[in-house]
């Protein structure tokens, strides 16, 4: 009986930290994907474009957070969106804005959804 209880604990326990994990991650990634949206912004304003090169943004001094990888689907003068995931999690976020096309979980330009 008592380690039919340890396990039952052990096990809630794991739950919450692989959850708490799991929100520390998505708010690293929302963050890189807004400074992403400062970085393309500032971007356009030089170029009158928004750029499909992550190095482009990069030369100008955007830098990702360890562990997260972002992917540009789509970037043109009209709009652009991007997918952003952490190596330790499998919770992607999602973002457009202007006149690109939705992904992912993402349904209202500008605000990043996570699913």
């Amino acid at each position: 009986m008592v380690v039919t209880i340890l396990g039952l604990l052990a096990s809630i326990a794991v739950n919450r930290l692989t959850s708490s994990r799991d929100r520390s991650f998505v708010t690293v990634m929302k963050s890189d994907l807004r400074n992403f949206a400062v970085a393309q912004e500032s971007y356009f304003y030089d170029y009158s474009v928004y750029t499909g090169d992550l190095a482009a943004l990069e030369a100008r001094g955007f830098q990702l957070s360890p562990g997260d990888s972002l992917a540009i689907n789509e970037a043109t003068v009209l709009g652009w969106s991007a997918t952003t995931q952490h190596m330790n999690t499998t919770v992607r976020c999602y973002v457009f804005v202007q006149g690109a096309a939705p992904v992912g979980t993402a349904t209202k330009e500008g605000h990043i959804s996570c699913g």
